[in-house]
């Protein structure tokens, strides 16, 4: 497992992992299966090392929500990768996982100053969390296939989904994050 820079303490940070976003749920994302296959060997790595974890889970809260309704299994976090008994499952309302959440507490309790990212999507929540982590402090690794997003329409135009996540992991890799593959991370 790759530890760019040195002593940091190191967690996982899962961001909106959840049902909706799998085949037949409300949001379907482009390579989501295979988004949580990396995600399943990197909470696998973490776990077997002891290093700490953290699930973020999106609820809507909004009036007329379509997806992440609280109490629907739509909002569960994915069976691939369920927290176990005494993992950190922190809920939010917004985009950007520190946004009046207590993930930024938790982190400082557990002396994390280095974060590796995955999750979805690419051009919202990981995006806005990692551009966040950023001003907080941190330093992250973002694991590129261990995410995943869906097309997007501008205007007449639909981008596809593989050059949404593009863009955005291009955008990240560099001033914001440090983007890999988990095959790269893991070695």
């Amino acid at each position: 497992m790759a530890t760019l820079f040195g002593n940091m303490k190191e967690a996982l940070l899962l961001i909106d992992i959840q049902n909706d976003y799998f085949p037949a749920g409300r949001m379907e994302l482009a390579g989501m299966e295979d988004a949580a296959k990396k995600v399943s060997a990197l909470l696998e790595l973490f776990r077997n090392a002891g290093k700490p974890i953290f699930f973020i889970r999106h609820l809507s809260t909004k009036s007329g929500a379509a997806f992440f309704i609280p109490g629907t299994s739509g909002a569960d976090i994915h069976v691939s990768v369920q927290p176990l008994q005494g993992e950190t499952v922190i809920e939010k309302h917004f985009p950007n996982s520190f946004f009046q959440t207590e993930l930024l507490s938790r982190l400082k309790e557990a002396d994390v100053t280095y974060l590796v990212v995955c999750g979805a999507m690419s051009h919202m929540c990981i995006d806005t969390t990692v551009r966040a982590a950023k001003e907080l402090g941190f330093t992250s690794t973002l694991i590129a296939d261990a995410c995943a997003t869906r097309d997007l329409k501008l205007k007449d135009e639909i981008l596809p989904a593989y050059v949404v996540h593009s863009v955005f992991m291009a955008a990240l890799d560099g001033m914001f994050a440090n983007v890999m593959t988990t095959n790269e991370y893991i070695s």
